[in-house]
């Protein structure tokens, strides 16, 4: 494990997005890094079917969602 310097502008963006997603300040950077890498690898993808096939890959399958009618 190294460690990155990031500007503090980043860093700050990076404190305030962990206290929405309840993550630590190095789990939001990590997640943002990982998917950051995965759409530079795949720009044929769109970053919602990135984090769904993220997410399959580890055994997380949604529920389909309701239709809002009665």
């Amino acid at each position: 494990m190294g460690i990155v310097n990031i500007d503090d502008e980043l860093h700050d963006q990076l404190r305030r997005a962990c206290t929405v997603t309840s993550r630590s300040i190095n789990a939001q950077a990590n997640f943002w890094i990982r998917l950051g890498m995965l759409c530079e690898m795949n720009p044929d993808l769109s970053f919602q079917e990135i984090v769904a096939n993220e997410l399959r890959a580890v055994g997380v399958q949604p529920r389909p969602l309701r239709s809002g009618h009665a």
